[in-house]
């Protein structure tokens, strides 16, 4: 993914992709026989990511704990963000300029969370958030501006 955020995913070649593993191409192309292969399992593995965590911040008790959490996850990453801007954000990026299968399900990296915010918002205890503060955090949030630690 350092490759793709800092070169393009479509100047990105899986060699290239070896070469900075330390692995041979072929065992790139082994698992992976395109470049779309790849980025799909990337993609997936994101997804995953925020999945965990979502299951992991939804045991907290309050929409407010939740977004708390959440918040700070991105807080976390604040310097990675500040020094090389957002990974994710150039990912999906480069993959719609591509367009296509994978453009589309790169997208759900952006809609799981920012849906899964919404439903935070949405709940009772948080019906009283006023709305400016509400489109405030989910600009600030944007999950691809740093997604979840791991």
């Amino acid at each position: 993914m350092k490759l793709a955020h800092r070169n393009g995913f479509r100047e990105t070649s899986l060699a290239d992709i070896a070469e900075a593993a330390h692995v041979p191409v072929g065992n790139v192309y082994y698992y992976f026989k395109t470049k779309e292969e790849l980025g799909e399992a990337v993609v997936e593995r994101r997804l995953a990511q925020f999945r965990e965590f979502r299951e992991e911040i939804d045991r907290l008790s309050s929409p407010k704990e939740r977004l708390f959490a959440f918040v700070e996850s991105i807080h976390g990453n604040r310097e990675q963000l500040a020094r090389g801007g957002c990974p994710l954000g150039s990912l999906c990026s480069e993959l719609h300029k591509e367009g296509g299968a994978l453009a589309k399900k790169s997208a759900a990296l952006f809609t799981e969370p920012m849906g899964w915010l919404e439903e935070q918002f949405g709940r009772p205890a948080m019906k009283r958030m006023h709305e400016n503060f509400r489109a405030s955090l989910l600009c600030f949030s944007g999950y691809g501006c740093g997604g979840t630690r791991r």
